[in-house]
């Protein structure tokens, strides 16, 4: 049931990250061509590209925490025994999780205070004319969906042993499975 929910979850984000990328592409590539060609721009697509931009890379920035492919820095714990690499990683990802609950609960204030919010405050986007606690909002979703990926990689550590977890990243694995050597 948890690995379907994951795969449901992971699925929903990555088409989340790829339309907001592809649809800002496509909105900016429009307003040029209105621009240049029509000389009449988009008033709002400048604002709308670059909300899509932003949700776009929160989310992939949550994808990453399933995996564990943020950039690290790994030099030192590729020296260290198994068992205190193990011990290290956990404490790394705990850390994570502490800093993810906290961007997700001050950008909730941030955002939902009653007197000091975003959204009490009424203010809203000139150029698209909607109230500025809904871009902001990506926040706090990316930070809830960040934590529950990230605890979802602490459990995959916990639960391996630690003469097989991994130390190193995404380019030495596409490296070691195609044979080659990093250059």
């Amino acid at each position: 049931m948890l690995s379907r929910l994951n795969r449901g979850l992971e699925w929903l984000i990555a088409f989340l990250t790829g339309f907001g990328i592809s649809a800002g592409v496509l909105l900016a590539f429009v307003n040029v061509i209105a621009r240049f060609v029509f000389n009449v721009g988009i008033d709002w697509a400048f604002e709308v590209t670059k909300y899509l931009f932003i949700w776009s890379a929160f989310f992939g920035a949550v994808l990453c925490f399933k995996g564990g492919c943020h950039i690290r820095v790994t030099l030192l714990l590729e020296l260290l025994p198994p068992t205190l690499r193990k011990i290290l990683e956990i404490i790394g990802n705990l850390a994570v999780l502490v800093y993810l609950g906290a961007v997700t609960y001050y950008s909730y204030l941030f955002i939902f205070d009653p007197e000091l919010g975003v959204k009490a405050s009424g203010e809203i986007n000139v150029d698209v004319g909607i109230p500025m606690w809904i871009p902001y909002l990506i926040v706090p979703i990316a930070g809830v969906l960040g934590f529950y990926f990230a605890t979802y990689h602490l459990w995959e550590i916990i639960k391996t042993p630690a003469d097989r977890l991994k130390t190193h990243g995404e380019v030495e694995e596409v490296l070691e499975e195609f044979g080659g050597k990093e250059q």
